[in-house]
């Protein structure tokens, strides 16, 4: 196995991550690895996704590609949908966060999931777009990705605020958190509109905009988000690059620009350290939502700053965290938008950690080399597992990068584009479709 770093060797064993584990069964793929508890139906989405990139990479070949995503999709309309609290897999046309590994129903008492189906429905309708081709196997993948994708009663999730709710348990009804900007959920919000049989009104996205915080951070103005991770998410789907929506038209950038100075600030709170933490610099950095080292009793570091365990850590000037847990995907998952410190910074960890960081599917979750507490935890903390919702952004914004593979992909795909158009995005690439 090839030690030495590349992008290509970064991306080969990204994907193996989503191909070698997909569940001979059920499709679904595992939330994290080798710990397996439960399937994520993000990570799902993330894993239709990678399989085009697959083909597009010729790591495997379009009737293999074709025929996984058939599978997937086939089972993913197959599962029990309904209001029981048990022995079903979704409602509504959503699915729960996390499923069973066995029979991929409901996960204990997780919620029913809006962000996490909404990225399920990216990853199908980018397969929708990828296979147009005119045999059996590939019309039947997009008649079952337009199935899939209409019977989502995004609707149905909308509270009397014109805002999506995050979710929905059985016992209880709808989670009382519901979507406001700016973060992750850009996606969920643009699919949702974009619906052809159960759309939320047009009026929604200012509604979203209007409790966003336009603020200066590490000498930056941008829409402040902390964790990385929602600045990813919506970019893998959505080429924000020249296309403006009305905020963003009067405060003169665009949604890619905004990710660029989040990731760039991310870097210099990073290199500025004020609690230092060891490792810390130039090209070792990036704080977002991962695993971290915390378990049993509690224990603090140098500032007293208490080690967490999975955690949404990040900068920003609100609702920032920082332990001192550095996250591959913070970098990997924001090459696109400043690949001049990103690409570097992969580099600097897989060669300075690979024993301990890099393994078959790429680099684990995350490490931080001042949690030395325990014997095998003297030369800090490395995550034994890797996860799935923060491989996918890796592998899939590398091939943005590389070569605009999924941004391209959805720009033909039109229940995203109706979704833009409602949210009155208009220039750069928009304007050609006019």
């Amino acid at each position: 196995m090839e030690t030495s770093f590349s992008v290509e060797e970064l991306q080969r064993r990204t994907f193996l991550y989503f191909w070698e584990l997909g569940d001979t069964d059920n499709f679904q793929i595992p939330d994290r690895f080798p710990t397996q508890n439960f399937s994520s139906i993000a990570a799902t989405g993330f894993g239709l996704t990678s399989y085009l990139v697959g083909v597009n990479k010729q790591y495997i070949t379009r009737k293999e590609g074709a025929n996984r995503v058939l599978q997937t999709l086939q089972f993913l309309k197959n599962m029990p949908q309904g209001e029981a609290p048990s022995g079903v897999s979704g409602y509504h046309g959503f699915y729960y966060h996390f499923l069973k590994n066995d029979d991929a129903t409901r996960f204990k008492n997780v919620e029913l999931s809006s962000i996490d189906t909404g990225l399920l429905m990216a990853g199908i309708l980018a397969a929708q777009s990828f296979f147009d081709k005119n045999n059996t196997t590939e019309k039947e993948i997009r008649s079952l990705a337009d199935f899939l994708y209409r019977r989502v009663e995004w609707d149905w999730m909308l509270n009397e605020e014109m805002k999506l709710s995050m979710g929905w348990h059985p016992e209880k009804g709808f989670i009382p958190h519901d979507w406001n900007g700016y973060n992750e959920a850009m996606i969920l919000l643009v699919l949702a509109m974009g619906s052809p049989t159960h759309p939320i009104p047009a009026e929604c996205w200012d509604k979203w905009c209007e409790t966003y915080e336009w603020r200066t951070f590490q000498g930056a103005e941008f829409v402040n988000f902390a964790p990385l991770f929602g600045h990813q998410y919506s970019h893998i789907y959505i080429d924000f690059r020249g296309i403006k929506d009305e905020y963003m038209t009067k405060k003169g950038i665009d949604y890619f620009e905004n990710a660029r100075r989040a990731t760039l600030s991310n870097q210099a709170f990073c290199m500025e350290n004020k609690n230092a933490w060891e490792g810390y610099g130039k090209y070792q950095w990036g704080l977002t939502a991962c695993d971290g080292p915390a378990s049993g009793e509690p224990k603090k570091g140098k500032q007293g700053i208490q080690f967490r365990g999975y955690s949404a850590r990040g900068a920003g000037v609100n609702h920032g965290f920082d332990d001192g847990t550095i996250a591959p995907t913070a970098a990997g998952g924001s090459v696109p938008f400043a690949p001049e410190i990103c690409i570097p910074t992969l580099e600097n960890m897989w060669e300075n950690h690979y024993e301990t960081l890099v393994g078959e599917y790429g680099f684990k979750d995350a490490f931080n080399l001042s949690y030395t507490f325990g014997e095998k935890n003297k030369n800090g903390w490395f995550d034994k597992d890797y996860l799935g919702i923060d491989q996918g952004p890796i592998l899939l914004q590398i091939e943005n990068h590389q070569n605009e593979f999924v941004w391209e992909l959805m720009k033909k795909n039109p229940y995203l584009l109706e979704g833009l158009k409602k949210a009155k995005f208009s220039g750069g690439w928009m304007e050609s479709l006019n």
